[in-house]
């Protein structure tokens, strides 16, 4: 799961950005509104933590350029300010929740999940594919009831897999969804490929039908029920 943390006062940034990575998400910083909008531009996350205090500008003109291009990310705001006005103004240009600060952590932690399982899956936190069922809470995966242990790039890949199911996913959008640093510059796509044989291995072991299929000059489909 990929967050962008908007936010200008850089020791709160990192102090987040470290405590999320902890919890197996994956997450960039941007100190202003135009680092953001960069990044909004380029990338799609699954959650955007945005202080609409920043040095060059209103933080609200992110969530107004996300509505215009019709992006779905998740969006939180993180503020000093407890202002009505910000409050109905951040909800009606389209902001997912309104944290104060300061804040406690793990609630920040908690109000991410919410919002990622509204966004993505329906408010659930179970994923089903047949026999196969990733808990998006615990993070765990199982088929037919038996624990299937994955590392974090394979349980990501397997997620990303999941949420675009019956689709087409490019292996460069594979390559920018797994990557920590956001740039979506490869040299080659061989991590993928070893990725996404490891997965399916392990998949296949516990006894699934594997239904990941490369799509030639293209990249990958999982084809399970709707």
């Amino acid at each position: 799961m990929k967050i962008l943390i908007i936010e200008d006062e850089q020791a709160l940034g990192k102090s987040i950005a470290a405590y999320l990575q902890a919890e197996n998400y994956t997450c960039e910083l941007a100190p202003d509104r135009k680092t953001a909008l960069d990044r909004i531009e380029s990338f799609d996350y699954d959650c955007i933590l945005l202080d609409i205090s920043l040095p060059d500008g209103n933080g609200l003109y992110v969530l107004q350029a996300l509505k215009e291009n019709h992006k779905t990310d998740g969006v939180i705001i993180i503020s000093a300010r407890d202002s009505i006005d910000d409050r109905i103004k951040g909800l009606q240009l389209g902001a997912d929740d309104y944290l104060t600060k300061p804040f406690h952590l793990p609630e920040l932690s908690a109000r991410i999940a919410a919002v990622i399982r509204r966004r993505r899956f329906s408010g659930s936190s179970l994923l089903e594919a047949d026999e196969l069922t990733l808990n998006t809470q615990a993070r765990t995966v199982q088929v037919n009831g038996q624990p299937v242990e994955l590392t974090r790039t394979e349980y990501d890949l397997l997620l990303y897999l999941l949420t675009n199911r019956n689709r087409v996913v490019s292996k460069h959008a594979i390559a920018e969804h797994l990557s920590a640093d956001g740039e979506g510059l490869f040299d080659n796509y061989d991590f993928i490929y070893a990725h996404m044989k490891n997965l399916r291995r392990k998949l296949v072991s516990a006894g699934w039908t594997d239904r990941i299929k490369a799509v030639y000059g293209m990249g990958y489909k999982m084809e399970v029920g709707a």
